[in-house]
């Protein structure tokens, strides 16, 4: 309680460096500044957190179409302050009723490649963003539903210029993106040269689209002229055709699940759920570092990272031997965070040396014998976090998978490649993937949207990033950064990024963990350095109001009132 009390006192002051933003309503924290603006017009209009974050997806998916969209998935996470009362919303994709364990395997049974099977329709899964928002929105909209589409809607029809990060990522997908008719059409010149920075870019196609889901909801890709340009596109895949048809749409429904929730030190600390491995595994990190005195330790140190390493190459253990789709296969969520099974987990981290490959534990209310798979993808991805005025949040990570998704458009946006998150491998020395492909199965993922809640229940942080596997190692070390270093998001979201997948520790390029290279090698830690662009995305709730970060590496930024 002591250090619950600092920390919100510190939270309080300003960072160094670029300062955090603040307000006294509300706030939201998105990765383009036009899709920040239309949320914050919506809370402006007294919108709820679910109205803002409907608008922010609808202009994210026109202006960072490359991240997210409406032919992806989504998680959220949903305060409701008034009742007090936490829900999670599983959007992930589906796999089609054809497609079989054998998807990703040539005839030859080897598994195919990753570019090989991303690209084109093979990978598409039955989209579910939009059926989850409108679930949600259902729930606890404030403002009509059709409403929340028109800046979208206006700024497809008008256009916007096209951004830095957009433009460098059209450049490099160029090869990829001209395959495709419709992407060739949208993200090139007719020259076949990308898209320029600052090239005024319309999209009258995704314009329509947005009206027909204004008017019908997620009905709109479920059956109609948009499911059927969805299928189209799919089957009319100019390579690798898929196997997506009209009833998978039809029969998709979004999943209200348990939030997973664990103690850390005064705070409960709330995830997804499978089949997301974030909320487990960002839990069984704090679960293991709580019994170290990290608020101790410099948080740019190499003691610090060697604990972050040993921690998630224990949770990643786990993952990816035990979680997947919940509806098929048993995840033993209870085991993983039970804190006896943390204790006996935390024994194995050595102060002094590093274990460079954990074997997954034996937790208590597991299941069967399965093979692990460290299938660890979601890069195309984006995060929002919001806080209305009656103090409602919403955080949610929301994807196309990897950039640019399958680059196969259909009425004006990008499908997805998510099935590209299962295991291509079916089985393993005899025993069954869990990761596993399966009609109507839902692929493991990795994001990690999350909240943190005081001693006495109230909400303190909302919080999440991009990233793919590096997600989960984000999320992670921003939350010790604030609970343990009493840290501002702005300054948290800043620091040198840390971390690994269960292999290497990964460093960030060009910045001072870099320079921890050598001490960490020293206690027998590979190391790798590389860029990590994160895109973390915090909202903190003090004593003294609201403050807000936004990842630099990004653009995204923090706008409140």
């Amino acid at each position: 309680m002591r250090r619950f009390a600092l920390a919100l006192l510190l939270l309080a002051a300003p960072a160094a460096g670029r300062e955090p933003a603040t307000a006294a309503r509300h706030m939201v924290v998105a990765a383009h500044p036009l899709a920040a603006e239309a949320g914050r017009e919506v809370l402006r209009r007294g919108g709820a957190a679910i109205d803002a974050a409907v608008a922010v997806q609808a202009v994210l998916g026109l202006v960072e179409p490359q991240s997210s969209g409406i032919g992806g998935g989504a998680f959220i996470l949903h305060w409701n302050a008034g009742v007090r009362t936490l829900e999670t919303w599983d959007g992930r994709e589906t796999a089609p009723a054809e497609a079989a364990p054998d998807l990703f395997l040539r005839p030859d049974g080897v598994p195919m490649g990753f570019l090989e099977a991303a690209h084109g329709g093979r990978a598409v899964g039955v989209p579910g963003a939009v059926a989850a928002l409108e679930a949600a929105h259902r729930a606890h909209g404030r403002l009509p539903w059709a409403g929340l589409f028109a800046p979208a809607i206006a700024l497809a029809e008008r256009g916007f210029a096209v951004s830095p990060r957009l433009a460098a990522a059209i450049a490099a997908e160029r090869e990829r993106l001209a395959r495709d008719p419709a992407t060739r059409g949208h993200f090139l010149l007719p020259d076949g040269s990308p898209l320029p920075e600052g090239h005024v870019l319309r999209n009258p196609a995704y314009a329509e689209t947005l009206r027909a889901i204004a008017a019908r909801g997620a009905a709109a890709l479920r059956e109609g002229p948009v499911a059927e340009a969805i299928v189209a596109a799919v089957h009319g895949a100019a390579w690798n055709p898929g196997r997506l048809s009209a009833a998978d749409l039809a029969g998709y429904r979004p999943v209200l699940r348990d939030p997973v929730c664990v103690p850390y030190r005064a705070w409960r600390v709330c995830g997804m759920g499978p089949p997301s491995s974030g909320g487990i595994a960002v839990g069984q990190i704090l679960g293991l570092l709580a019994h170290t005195d990290m608020a101790a330790l410099d948080p740019r140190g190499a003691e610090a990272a060697h604990w972050l390493a040993e921690a998630g190459r224990l949770a990643f253990a786990d993952r990816n031997l035990y979680v997947a789709d919940p509806d098929r296969v048993r995840v033993p969520v209870r085991g993983l965070l039970d804190p006896a099974y943390l204790t006996a987990r935390a024994q194995l981290i050595d102060r002094d040396r590093a274990n460079p490959a954990p074997k997954p534990g034996n937790p208590p209310w597991r299941e069967g014998a399965l093979a692990p798979d460290a299938t660890a993808r979601d890069s195309g991805t984006s995060h929002l976090s919001i806080l209305d005025a009656s103090g409602n949040a919403v955080a949610m990570t929301t994807t196309v998978e990897s950039a640019f998704g399958a680059r196969i458009m259909a009425a004006g946006f990008l499908l997805n490649n998510q099935l590209t998150d299962f295991s291509f491998r079916p089985e393993s020395d005899g025993r069954a993937v869990a990761n596993r492909v399966e009609p109507g199965k839902r692929p493991r993922s990795s994001m990690a949207p999350t909240m943190v809640f005081d001693p006495q229940g109230e909400l303190r942080v909302i919080l999440g990033s991009p990233g793919g596997a590096l997600i989960i190692g984000y999320v992670a070390q921003t939350l010790v950064a604030i609970l343990d270093w009493a840290m501002d998001p702005q300054a948290a979201i800043g620091l040198p990024r840390v971390l690994t997948t269960g292999g290497p520790v990964l460093l960030e390029r060009d910045t001072g963990a870099a320079g921890l290279k050598e001490a960490l090698e020293a206690r027998g830690h590979r190391v790798t350095v590389q860029p990590t662009v994160s895109g973390l995305h915090a909202i903190v709730v003090t004593a003294r109001g609201i403050t807000g970060g936004a990842d630099p590496r990004r653009e995204g930024v923090a706008l409140g009132d």
